[in-house]
Parts: structure tokens; C-alpha cells; sequence
């Protein structure tokens, strides 16, 4: 029995119904999935192809899982749902790779060419060298963490995306810190007899980025491990530091950008470390809340992002 649905596309108040659209899909039984009413959709209409269409009932609530039955999400034969067309989209791990990618080869780049760019010889300090090694290292980290490790819900985002993203961390973290750390302010002559040239300092710094990045990753790993590789399913994170916070990534994120901050003792590295915190701090905040709104009750007590605190 075929199982017709009516598709009316989303667009602002007050603007015009869209070329083709109510769209009547006949679906070969209830069991079709949210997947094959998209192709549907995306056959009838060349621009709305399957990444640009978010799905959603009349009261706006958003149909995601792709491989359930419309039956399964409460769809019925004869109702009418809506399409949003999300514009353009781009791959997830595309954007990820190409927003780490700039890090790898800017901090290297005003380590080689420091001396050329400052138009002033000088030997790299102990802590300049660590410094440099650290961050590559935390974007290699995060480059093979996309590639191996992360699970993503949506197989695309918007792709302006791509342009906001690696602003962030081509700009931030690569052409604002690189420069300024491997400076002739911080050659090997400007720290020596100073608290950055003790190898107790740097090394102890170093080391406390270094346990924050292994415990950042090891979190990865948890919530890797609670989503089968293409399925949605979410569960309660447990153990480790989710005992005692929601996003202990972004927790071990910030410790990790604190001992940098503390070992270059830059204004830069203060100020990536302050924008970074707060934007984590915004995401962990609303992941905590979809946690307890998802989980009710069988949510445990635990803090948003820092111990004991907030």
C-alpha cells in the first residue's frame, strides 16, 4: 500500500511559496525510511540534493535518523512535513583536516623562517623549541583524532563553515601565536637567567599540556565507544572524568592551553586560551543541558565543564 506524504518547504514569513513546492511523495510503505523520502524529495528537486534538507513536522520538531522507518518517527500517511533547504554543505572531516592542516605548517614556518621575518638574527630559545614542538603536536593530535577517532551525527555541516572554522585556528592559533612566540623576545639571549630558561619550568609545563592532551583523547575514545559506527545512539557518558563533569574534553582542552599560556607567558597564547575557553564553555554548557533534558532523572549530578564548579 503506497504511503503519501505531503512536503511543504520552510521558508521565512511573508516570502512566497517555493517553485514546485507542496511536493506530493508516494512512499512504498510505512517501513520506508527518513533516507529514502529524501532521495525523494532530492530527485524532485536538482538543488535540495540529501546534505541540504533537514526534515521537520509542523511543530518544527526535526526528523533525524535517517535508517528508521518514517512509521518509527511518528510519521503517518497523509500528514505534511516541511524541508529546509540548509544551503550548501561540506564534509565534516574536510573541515576539521583543513582547519587543523593550518597550525601544522604556520608554527614550523615562523620557527625555520623567524629570523628572516624579523629581519634579526637570533638563536631559538629551549622554550621556543618546546613551544613549537607542542603545538604541532596538538594538531597532528587532532588531525588523526578526525581521521580515526570522531563519530559524527551529521555527515555534513554548512560551508561557510570551512571559512569560520579555520579562521579560528589559522588566525588565533597559527598567525597570531607563532609570530609572537618565536620572536627575537624570546631567543635563547632575551630568556636566559629568567624563569623560562629553567628546564625545571619548561619541562614541567610541558609536561602538564602533555597529560592534558592524553587525557583529552582518551575522553575521545569514551565517547567513541558509546555510538556503533553508523548509528545516532547516545548514551550516558560514564567513568574517568565524567564523574565529575559533562565535557571533560573541553576541561582537559583548557588545562592543556593553560600550561602553554603559562610556559610562553605571551599575551597571545593569554588571549587564544581566553577565546578558546569561552566558546568550549558555551558548548559545554548546552551539551550539559541536552544531557539532563535527553536523560532526565538517570542524569547524574555532575558540573558543565570545570569540578566542583561550573
Amino acid at each position: 500500500m503506497a504511503f503519501t506524504i505531503t512536503i511543504e518547504k520552510r521558508s521565512a514569513p511573508g516570502k512566497p511559496a517555493s517553485k514546485g513546492f507542496p511536493l506530493t511523495v508516494s512512499l512504498s510503505s510505512p517501513k520506508a525510511t527518513l533516507a529514502e523520502l529524501k532521495k525523494q524529495i532530492a530527485s524532485a528537486s536538482r538543488k535540495l540534493t540529501v546534505e541540504r534538507q533537514r526534515i521537520t513536522t509542523e511543530d518544527k520538531k526535526p526528523l533525524l535518523e535517517d535508517d528508521k522507518p518514517l512509521a518509527d518517527l511518528g510519521v503517518s500517511a497523509g500528514q505534511t512535513l516541511y524541508v529546509k533547504d540548509l544551503g550548501p554543505q561540506i564534509g565534516w572531516k574536510t573541515v576539521f583536516l583543513t582547519e587543523y592542516a593550518g597550525p601544522i605548517f604556520i608554527h614550523p614556518l615562523f620557527y625555520y623562517l623567524g629570523p628572516k621575518i624579523w629581519h634579526r638574527e637570533f638563536v631559538h630559545s629551549k622554550m621556543q623549541t618546546v613551544a613549537m614542538s607542542l603545538a604541532v603536536a596538538h594538531y597532528v593530535k587532532r588531525e588523526l583524532e578526525t581521521l580515526f577517532v570522531h563519530r559524527f551525527s551529521n555527515g555534513t555541516m554548512p560551508l561557510f563553515n570551512i571559512f569560520k572554522n579555520s579562521t579560528h585556528y589559522w588566525l588565533l592559533s597559527g598567525f597570531l601565536l607563532a609570530p609572537f612566540i618565536q620572536s627575537p623576545w624570546f631567543s635563547a639571549a632575551s630568556v636566559a637567567g629568567t624563569i623560562q630558561d629553567k628546564d625545571s619550568f619548561i619541562y614541567g609545563t610541558a609536561a602538564v599540556m602533555v597529560l592534558a592532551e592524553l587525557s583529552n583523547a582518551y575522553t575521545h575514545i569514551i565517547l567513541k565507544n558509546l555510538r556503533p559506527a553508523g548509528t545516532r545512539a547516545r548514551k550516558i557518558p560514564r567513568g574517568f572524568a565524567f564523574e565529575l563533569v559533562s565535557c571533560p574534553n573541553y576541561f582537559f582542552e583548557f588545562v592543556a592551553w593553560a600550561a602553554f599560556t603559562v610556559l610562553t607567558l605571551n599575551p597571545a597564547s593569554a588571549l587564544f586560551a581566553a577565546v578558546s575557553t569561552t566558546q568550549m564553555w558555551f558548548w559545554a554548557v548546552k551539551k550539559h543541558k541536552n544531557y539532563k533534558k535527553e536523560f532526565g532523572k538517570e542524569y547524574p549530578k555532575r558540573k558543565a565543564m570545570f569540578p566542583f564548579l561550573a
